[in-house]
Order: structure tokens, then C-alpha cells, then sequence
């Protein structure tokens, strides 16, 4: 028996890593198409909760840890870094090169560092996406990388519009050494859309503009500019830096004379000159269907009013999507005949599939296949939504919905914002080596192996997948009764163990569940793949 687990497991390493060394190549086929963020206004809710989410697509650490509140003397400093989104844990100083320093703030929030830090004990959270943008604005000798002003951010400030603008203060004194970033910046109350780029090459400093998504309404984000005009009329709905203009016009983006169209002057070519294409489309036109957005609109507009409120699972459902039965489903073509005699789809084909089994089918038969990037895709990282309360204490009010791996395949574990340690698994990044005491490897098996047969294994994954949503919902109602009654009881110690201790449980129960779904792929793959 121990010989042949191990053969297994040797197996299973050999075939889960081809392919996903194969999915690594392929996702350079999506060149800047790397990540997603949807955001949902308290009124676009069913409950008045804001959102905000991301999808981090890329090889980036897996590794997550609480960095607690601190106190600093006057005089501190704080070190700015590159290389903090590849490293093998949070001691890991291999790859690390410093840059330089700005003054430390007297105090600073306990916030959740992912790759991209993400929530901070005061519900203020961040999504991400890449889009880029010329690369003649970017300058490498500009102080912060995008993470680095989130960091800082969540470590700062307790609301959307106080990280805005020290971001904007950052940015003009200490320079932004990126390339085109959109951040979705959301608190209890408000979210927006804040998007960022350089001045040029030696130029200290950036542009940005930042827009508010209506409280009634959804936007999204995915490696494109969204944002369409400088309404610097509207203080409370936009925000942007005064160089904008001149910066465009500098580099010959912009001829002085024409509409300023920001998404047009500083878009990628992965946009085509548009503000969308089908992550954008297909999002937004799930949820406001009678409005009759189409891929061939010139734009898209930057938030829609959704004809039925949302929750965090639909936000969740939304990160899953493929495209299932729509034009855009890269599986549709790819038929069979059943025993019974009926035409279907077939049941190796899985909407992730690999540029091997792209170019084999349409070696076969030409335009069988035709890619399509997908909101979940095999290469993500982590994702995660956020979920933020105003009614409700900050220790339980705000919930990050964390999830590794494929979005489309992996369960969401709850970590709330009063929440100070996570279980060891989140310790070290999967990335690299094979090594189960990671938290990625604990769902990276299964969720590879059900993909060889997805039409026989989409079923099962998706009941767990839904299952532990539904227990979840049903079960934090309870334990945040529970929370605010010891806070209540000034027993604040005992409510972070108490939290801490279900997000252990949680991740313990859907970690048990995908080992059991592994093995049951392997005994019913045992003839052939």
C-alpha cells in the first residue's frame, strides 16, 4: 500500500505540474490580462454591505499573514522594497532589494498582507487590476510599486477617500515607479475605482483619477481603464491629479485639441480603444440584461444599476464565470455522440484548457476552439471578496471570502477583519514546489485533476464549492452574535480566538473535502485519463 500511494503521488506531481508549467505559458497569450475586480455600491447590495473583490492571476506568493498594529517612536522610519510579491514567506529576504524610505506613521492598523495587501482591521479594503497603460510614463526610478501604496494605505487609513488621496500625496512627493494600476478602494460606506500611472521616465511623480461607483450601482475592472471623463466638477463622485492633460500632451498621447477620453488616451493594446471586452461585457450584462450591452458597443458604461441586488455569493458566481453557454464558451464546439446516440458537449473538454489542447483540436478541425479569457482562469493565484458592514462593530463587520488556486474550482474560506492569525498552512507559498503544508497545495490537486474529466467532475466540485457557501452563510450569523457579545463584555481577546478559530475550522473542513474529491478522481480515473 505505501508503494503504490507513493507511485500515486508521484503521479499526481508529474501531471499537475505539466500542466500547470503549460497554463503559465498560455496565460501570455492574455498579455495584461492578469487580474479582475468587481464593485458593489451599499445600495447595489442586498443587505448595504459594500464590496469589493480581486482576482490575482499570475504567479504571485500565496503565502498571507495578519501584520499587527504597531506603534512607532517619532523619527521612524519606513522602508519601501521590490520584490515583495514573489517571496517564499514572510521572513524571506531573497530577491528583496530596497529602494528607499518615507517617515513612519505614529501608529498603524493591523491589515491582511497578501501579494497585493488586500483589508485592515478598520474595513477598509483593496482589490487590484493591471492595465498598464504607455510605457513611456513609466518610471522605474519612482519610489512605490502598486502594493507598496496599498500596504501603506490599509496601514494609515481607516476610510476610501483618506487612502485616495495620501496615495495622491505619495505619488507627487516620493514618485510611482509602476505601470498603469487600478485600484478598487472600498470602506463601509463607499467604493471606487482609483487608477494610476507614471509622469515618464525621471519625472518624480504620477497621474490619477478616481471614481466613485454610484451606491446603487456595480462596476468592474479587468486590465482595461474604465474611467471615461475628468468630471472635476463633481468632487464627491471624481478626484484626479491637475497634470493629467499636460502629461498626455507632453508624450503625444493627447494633440490639445480633441475629446479627452482618459481610458482612450492611456489605454493598452489589449484594449482594441475600447473601455471593455468580455470579462467587462459579460459581468455587467449578467446583471443588467434589459440594458442590451453588446461586444460591439464602442463602450461600455463604467457602473450599471443591477436589476436585482447582490450578495457576496453573486459576486463569488461572477469569479467563477466561464461563459457557459454563451457565444464566448470555449467548450461549445467541442462535441460528441454519448452511448445513447444524443450530440453533446464532451466531457474532457474544460473551459481552462491549455494552448496544447487549444492547437491539437484545431489541428483536428480548424476554429473548433477559439480562446477566450475567461473571468477564473488555471493561472490565478488567490482571489478573494470583500464584504463590509457599517451596522456592525469592525472586529466582525468586515469579511475578506479568501480563496487559492482556480476561482472557478476552489472554496472561499472566511477571514474577518478582527481576526489576528491564520492557520500555519497560510504560512509559506505553494508556488515552486510540490509541498501539501501549503495552503495552495491543499486544493491545487483536486482542482487539476477534476479539470482532466470536467464535464464528469464539474458537478461534484460545484456542490462542495456551494455546499460550504451555504454553511458559512447559515453558521457567521450565530458566531457574530456571539463576537459582539464579548466585545460587549470587553472580552476582545477572547473574540479574536474565537474568530480565529472558526477561519481554522472552516479551512480544515474544505481542505478535507477537496483531499476526499482528489482521491475519488484518481480511483475514477484509474483506467485512463
Amino acid at each position: 500500500m505505501k508503494t503504490k500511494s507513493s507511485l500515486l503521488l508521484l503521479l499526481a506531481f508529474v501531471l499537475i505540474s505539466f500542466n500547470i508549467n503549460a497554463q503559465d505559458v498560455d496565460a501570455q497569450d492574455f498579455e495584461g490580462a492578469s487580474c479582475t475586480s468587481i464593485m458593489v455600491g451599499k445600495k447595489a447590495s442586498t443587505d448595504g454591505s459594500v464590496i469589493t473583490s480581486h482576482t490575482c492571476d499570475g504567479m504571485y506568493r500565496t503565502w498571507v499573514r495578519w501584520e499587527q498594529a504597531q506603534d512607532y517612536e517619532k523619527g521612524s522610519t519606513q522602508k519601501s522594497y521590490r520584490g515583495t510579491m514573489h517571496t517564499k514567506d514572510a521572513y524571506d529576504s531573497k530577491g528583496l532589494k530596497e529602494v528607499g524610505e518615507i517617515p513612519q506613521a505614529s501608529h498603524t492598523y493591523a491589515y491582511l498582507n497578501t501579494a497585493y495587501p488586500c483589508l485592515n482591521e478598520k474595513q477598509l479594503a483593496i482589490g487590484e487590476t493591471t492595465f498598464s497603460g504607455p510605457d513611456t510614463l513609466v518610471n522605474p526610478d519612482g519610489l512605490f510599486m502598486i502594493e507598496d501604496l496599498e500596504r501603506i494605505a490599509l496601514q494609515r487609513c481607516d476610510n476610501a477617500r483618506d487612502a485616495i488621496n495620501l496615495i495622491a500625496e505619495l505619488i507627487a512627493e516620493y514618485g510611482y515607479g509602476d505601470g498603469g494600476e487600478c485600484i478598487t478602494i472600498a470602506d463601509t460606506e463607499e467604493v471606487w475605482c482609483m487608477e494610476i500611472m507614471g509622469e515618464g521616465k525621471k519625472k518624480i511623480g504620477g497621474i490619477w483619477a478616481a471614481q466613485r461607483v454610484p451606491d446603487d450601482e456595480v462596476s468592474v475592472s479587468a486590465n482595461i481603464p474604465r474611467i471615461k471623463y475628468l468630471n472635476r466638477e463633481d468632487p464627491d463622485n471624481f478626484l484626479c491629479s491637475d497634470n493629467i492633460e499636460k502629461v498626455a500632451k507632453k508624450h503625444g498621447l493627447w494633440d490639445g485639441e480633441s475629446e479627452f477620453i482618459w481610458y482612450k488616451v492611456f489605454g493598452n493594446d489589449y484594449s482594441n480603444g475600447k473601455n471593455f471586452r468580455e470579462r467587462e461585457w459579460f459581468i455587467l450584462n449578467s446583471l443588467a440584461p434589459s440594458l442590451g450591452l453588446s461586444m460591439d458597443d464602442p463602450d461600455l458604461p463604467f457602473s450599471v444599476k443591477p436589476e436585482e441586488n447582490v450578495d457576496v455569493r453573486k459576486v463569488m458566481e461572477l469569479l467563477r464565470s466561464t461563459y457557459e453557454g454563451t457565444e464566448l464558451d470555449v467548450t461549445r464546439n467541442i462535441k460528441m455522440i454519448n452511448r445513447k446516440g444524443d450530440t453533446i458537449v464532451s466531457p474532457i473538454a474544460n473551459p481552462w484548457m491549455g494552448g496544447n489542447d487549444i492547437n491539437t483540436y484545431n489541428f483536428i478541425a480548424p476554429e473548433t476552439v477559439k480562446s477566450q479569457r475567461t473571468v477564473s482562469v488555471s493561472w490565478c493565484s488567490y482571489s478573494f471578496v470583500t464584504q463590509l458592514r457599517s451596522w456592525m462593530p469592525d472586529e466582525i463587520g468586515g469579511i475578506c471570502w479568501f480563496g487559492v488556486e482556480n476561482p472557478g474550482q476552489s472554496p472561499r474560506i472566511p477571514i474577518f477583519t478582527g481576526s489576528t492569525k491564520l492557520p500555519s498552512y497560510f504560512n509559506e507559498c505553494g508556488h515552486g514546489n510540490y509541498n501539501e503544508e501549503t495552503i495552495l497545495w491543499r486544493y491545487r490537486k483536486a482542482n487539476k485533476l477534476a479539470q482532466i474529466q470536467w464535464g464528469y467532475s464539474k458537478n461534484i466540485m460545484m456542490d462542495n464549492i456551494l455546499r460550504y457557501e451555504e454553511k458559512a452563510m447559515k453558521e457567521i450569523p450565530a458566531l457574530e452574535k456571539e463576537v459582539e457579545a464579548l466585545l460587549k463584555d470587553n472580552k476582545k481577546e477572547e473574540a479574536q480566538q474565537l474568530l480565529n478559530r472558526y477561519t481554522a475550522d472552516f479551512e480544515a473542513a474544505t481542505a478535507q473535502t477537496w483531499k476526499e474529491m482528489e482521491e475519488n478522481f484518481w480511483e475514477r480515473f484509474w483506467v485512463n485519463f
